[in-house]
């Protein structure tokens, strides 16, 4: 095993939350704020609203749960991660370059040709990416064959996904909800960035999705419900999930979108339009004023 991988803390039980690990990640998250709207910024193209919404989940998740090794991206024994909302994909770039998958100057060339970093991830060009994910309602599907595909080759490996509500509008979500369980693939955690908004509106006027916790429980999942920006919170509820047995785990995370960005917070005009210059600096001067504590 390279001496470069990093190992996921303990998974077998729930203990006592280090409050200064929790620091540390919302010191990260809030960094990674900052380099998502500088590379929107510089693309002139892209998703704000739903990589800051889920940014909080997502750096949670790699920086300290996921084993995996950033020097061996197709390293067999680490952990998977499928963003299956690849519009944020800004949000999954900048945690790959600050775990060292790339280096963080190609965060510049997002959407840009001929750059390895995409409108939507693609795991034949970017390293550490594991699904080419876009088309919403796929993510699931892929995450639970993967579940399986491990189980078979008696893999001890975790699948990590995150997911929209949105997506839940989809059919195909609900049969890979329908197989997970079957199959009791609890190796597998999925995260919904639950912020009530999509491209058209809001998500219970287009097509309502909740209850999302007692559908997934008639569907025989094991179900949590955190803030998304709380990452205690987000780390307690994934501890449990980890050592759940038996079932898949769902953790619903109600996310604010754009969350950081006074001016982008819960505004569905900021899903796929990227911040000028002028409203970048804006962005990034209230996030490096954000307290973090």
């Amino acid at each position: 095993m390279s001496s470069s991988v990093m190992l996921s803390p303990e998974k077998t039980k729930v203990s006592e939350i280090d409050k200064e690990e929790v620091l540390r990640l919302r010191k990260i998250a809030r960094d990674l704020r900052i380099k998502i709207i500088n590379m929107l910024a510089e693309a002139g193209s892209g998703h704000p609203g739903g990589s800051l919404s889920a940014i909080d989940i997502i750096t949670t998740i790699y920086f300290h749960f996921m084993k995996i090794d950033p020097k061996n991206p197709k390293w067999p024994e680490r952990d998977r991660f499928v963003l299956s909302k690849g519009h944020a994909a800004p949000a999954l770039y900048s945690v790959l370059a600050t775990l060292g998958f790339f280096d963080e100057k190609e965060l510049m060339t997002l959407r840009k040709f001929p750059s390895k970093l995409q409108g939507h991830p693609d795991k034949l060009t970017t390293p550490g990416v594991d699904m080419s994910t876009g088309s919403l309602g796929q993510g699931l599907s892929v995450s639970t064959g993967m579940a399986l595909g491990a189980r078979l080759d008696k893999k001890d490996i975790r699948i990590f996904t995150v997911c929209s509500d949105g997506e839940h509008q989809s059919g195909m979500t609900w049969e890979a909800v329908l197989s997970a369980a079957k199959f009791k693939l609890d190796n597998m955690t999925v995260f919904i960035d639950n912020n009530g908004l999509q491209i058209d509106g809001r998500t219970d006027t287009i097509m309502p999705v909740m209850p999302l916790k007692e559908k997934y429980l008639a569907f025989n999942w094991n179900v949590y419900e955190v803030d998304g920006h709380d990452i205690e919170a987000i780390i307690e509820a994934a501890y449990k999930a980890i050592a759940h047995k038996g079932q898949p785990s769902v953790i619903i995370c109600k996310t604010i979108k754009g969350k950081g960005v006074s001016f982008m917070e819960d505004q569905v005009s900021w899903h796929g339009v990227a911040p000028s210059m002028e409203e970048a600096a804006k962005a990034i001067e209230e996030l490096k004023a954000m307290e973090i504590k």
